[in-house]
């Protein structure tokens, strides 16, 4: 049963099929270049550790996704008990092989893989996923040459997408995260938006929240926002992937009381995390034309 609403929906479906349409022209273009014998996809390289179900969830999202669009994928899958050398050492030869062109990690990692050197180890020029300290400072440096966390990307697609302005706009971003929230604030610092970041130590937090034109949340509690959150006509972009107490996937925003007051919402399932996968891709195709770009020169 749908519930009624005066928000527009953000679906990530639209945003997604307007990223693939750019995306196959760019691939053309790129294969035209290219004498048709020496013509290779970019290649995505997948590194897991185990078999969580999110893990094995969102490799499937991808794998569709890059098939759809002509890309290909190798995964690199390890046992959980897999020691850190070993995982080190894989991880080099992937940033030594000239035929990938990215690299993603699952996390969390076991935690007796150190995710910092993991990160620093990574070769920026392939970690499309923005971990890498190199990316990371380039993100809060402003340096349009970094590669910024792929879900903080996509709230930022979306936005676009849905033609929602940023220049000027009080944007507060709820959670703190390396993950979302503090390069999404940064993102949203380049596009000219007056940014709050907020997280769980914050005072009335509702009030503060209600001051936004655009209210963004990353703070991983199942509905915590509601209604009481949000300013009549602001924008609603819901980051948060939870499970509620009914066993069914939800946001960290109320979807039924936000959208009654909401200018604009992302559902969840079917809005951010859908466009995250396409800024994956655009991502990796970034990072195969700089490295051919490298080659040629």
């Amino acid at each position: 049963m749908e519930t009624a609403s005066a928000a527009r929906i953000l679906k990530g479906i639209d945003a997604v099929a307007s990223m693939n349409e750019a995306m196959k022209k760019e691939l053309a273009e790129m294969a035209a270049y290219c004498l048709p014998d020496l013509w290779t996809p970019p290649c995505l390289a997948v590194f897991r550790v185990g078999e969580k179900p999110d893990d094995l969830s969102y490799e499937k999202g991808v794998q569709k996704r890059f098939e759809a669009l002509g890309l290909r994928m190798t995964v690199y899958a390890f046992p959980e008990d897999i020691s850190s050398e070993e995982f080190l050492a894989e991880l080099q030869g992937v940033n030594e092989n000239p035929d990938v062109n990215g690299i993603l990690i699952f996390r969390p990692l076991p935690a007796h893989i150190d995710t910092q050197i993991v990160a620093k180890t990574l070769d920026s020029g392939k970690d499309v996923d923005g971990i890498s300290p190199v990316n990371m400072a380039k993100v809060f440096a402003g340096d349009l040459s970094g590669f910024a966390p792929c879900t903080a990307q996509a709230c930022i697609a979306m936005l676009d997408f849905a033609a929602i302005s940023l220049a000027g706009k009080r944007v507060i971003v709820a959670g703190r995260s390396l993950v979302v929230g503090k390069p999404l604030s940064m993102l949203l610092l380049g596009r000219d938006a007056t940014v709050t970041l907020c997280h769980s130590k914050t005072q009335d937090l509702p009030q503060i929240c209600r001051e936004a034109d655009i209210l963004i949340s990353c703070i991983g509690k199942a509905k915590m926002i509601d209604a009481g959150y949000v300013r009549p006509g602001a924008a609603v972009i819901d980051v948060g992937i939870n499970v509620d107490k009914d066993g069914k996937l939800c946001g960290d925003v109320d979807f039924a009381s936000v959208s009654s007051v909401a200018g604009a919402i992302t559902p969840v399932p079917g809005g951010i995390g859908s466009v995250t996968t396409s800024v994956l891709a655009r991502h990796l195709i970034q990072a195969s034309k700089i490295r051919r770009k490298a080659c040629l020169s």
